[in-house]
């Protein structure tokens, strides 16, 4: 059943996902207004293994990279939604700038991103230093959340 992990709770059960010879999944966001885009990312990231963990940006993190009228949606509502959806195993909260510290403790076999941060996938030194891959993958075209939120402000009122 898909969870809501403490970072200390995630790494003790990522040793039990391990030890069942589990490959583990790792990818990160905002996921401020979730969209087809984002469900269909997380489709293909779990596609690459056992169990996909979600590194979700803290409200104070969203707020800092896009700015202060974001997040639209808190973030234990935005933890609600992504564990809803099939594809996600476990959803774990952040609040430094990048997730580089949470993946060095979780140490996924593979850390995905969407080809949009191919110049720069925070944690990638340390997945391949512990043996793992870096994977990024394609966005779906037409679907942003910054669009969405763009085209509602430009509605007349």
């Amino acid at each position: 059943m898909a969870a809501l992990y403490t970072r200390s709770e995630l790494v003790e059960q990522r040793a039990r996902w391990r030890n069942e010879a589990k490959i583990v999944v790792f990818t990160n966001g905002c996921y401020d207004l979730l969209h087809p885009g984002h469900i269909g990312l997380l489709e293909q990231a779990r596609s690459l293994g056992d169990v996909l963990v979600v590194g979700l940006n803290t409200d104070a993190g969203v707020k800092r990279a896009k700015g202060p009228e974001r997040p639209w949606t808190p973030e234990r509502e935005r933890a609600e939604l992504l564990l809803a959806l099939e594809a996600v195993d476990a959803v774990v909260l952040f609040d430094e700038d990048t997730p580089r510290a949470l993946i060095a403790a979780l140490s996924p076999d593979v850390l995905v991103k969407g080809a949009d941060w191919s110049h720069f996938v925070a944690g990638r030194e340390e997945v391949e230093a512990a043996g793992g891959r870096v994977v990024t993958l394609p966005l779906e075209p037409g679907y942003s959340s910054t669009a969405i939120i763009e085209k509602i402000h430009s509605q007349p009122t």
